[in-house]
């Protein structure tokens, strides 16, 4: 039987992250776990106010401390983070997100039981302004992301990825880290290679990870759009991985194509009946997720939802 997991390090890359990163590092503070615990942050080189924070609470807590990220990418930040750290289980968290007290010591627990090189759980997406709200019920909506088992929650097991993602040091280091050349998803491509290993990912319920979604449309629509993107090519490098959900949204943009080039031939009447169908989707989805949260923000629900749809299609169609 191996040693019982003691010290654990939590990596954070963060870049203008001042609205967000004292709570991210509070919830962290809060753990119950009965080990040490370590907190990295790799900053991106922020200019809002962030490393400011930082320096007080790295005053104020020893246990924090931050490296300069210069790139200000994500996966050099994660690999900047994960070198400075001295943990046998590395934790990833984002700057907009928010551990609940027991998160530590449950996904230790899962991982030692399990045997899992990476554990997670459920993206909680929570808003606060209406729209903010209406993006957080279209994250956490089988309409909006598909059969993503972490936006919503299901049965505990092995998966092929995670949100975010508690990993065993040693397996982390054997597949490489994460791959610099991905701006996005290089969290999924990295768990294709840890299961290439023959490492385990396995997906826990009972981990709940509060994440805060744009405010805007516009916000969502890059932030996807760049999803789509990223997603295309590492299905580029690994076409095995390849899931349905994940052309969905292409195929959805295309059928809009084809709908629009009927309009103009003597199928035309064929045109309105894909943007129909749509329509009545999400119809149908926004009058489930008024009854079910009695929120009047649930009203922009379809506006997010086609961002998201759109912006991920289009993304993924025009990546090179």
């Amino acid at each position: 039987m191996s040693d019982p997991i003691k010290l654990v390090s939590v990596i954070i890359p963060v870049r203008n992250e001042a609205a967000n990163i004292e709570a991210t590092i509070t919830s962290i503070l809060r753990q119950d776990y009965d080990g040490e615990v370590e907190i990295v942050i790799a900053d991106g080189m922020s200019d809002d106010g962030t490393r400011e924070i930082l320096d007080r609470i790295c005053r104020e807590s020893p246990q924090v401390r931050y490296v300069d990220n210069p790139s200000g990418r994500t996966p050099s930040g994660l690999n900047i983070a994960t070198a400075a750290s001295q943990g046998d289980v590395i934790v990833r968290c984002d700057g907009h997100a928010e551990f609940e007290p027991d998160y530590i010591r449950t996904a230790v627990a899962t991982m030692e039981h399990t045997g899992a090189v990476n554990v997670g759980g459920i993206q909680q997406a929570v808003g606060i302004t209406p729209m903010q709200r209406a993006i957080a019920y279209a994250m956490s909506s089988r309409v909006g992301v598909g059969d993503a088992r972490f936006h919503y929650g299901g049965p505990p097991g092995a998966t092929d990825t995670v949100y975010l993602g508690v990993f065993r040091r040693s397996a982390l280091i054997e597949a490489g880290m994460f791959d610099e050349d991905l701006t996005r998803n290089q969290d999924y491509e990295l768990n294709i290679r840890l299961r290439a290993n023959g490492g385990i990912v396995w997906f826990d319920p009972s981990l709940r990870v509060i994440y805060r979604p744009r405010r805007t449309l516009a916000a969502l629509w890059r932030q996807f759009f760049e999803y789509g993107t990223w997603k295309r090519r590492v299905i580029r490098m690994h076409p095995e991985s390849t899931r349905l959900r994940q052309l969905v949204a292409p195929l959805f943009i295309i059928a809009l194509l084809i709908s629009l080039v009927l309009a103009f031939t003597p199928w035309r009447p064929l045109a309105p009946v894909v943007p129909l169908l749509y329509v009545v989707l999400l119809a149908t989805a926004t009058i489930s997720q008024l009854i079910r949260t009695r929120d009047p923000a649930a009203l922009l629900f379809p506006a997010a939802v086609a961002t998201m749809h759109v912006a991920w299609g289009l993304g993924f169609l025009s990546s090179r």
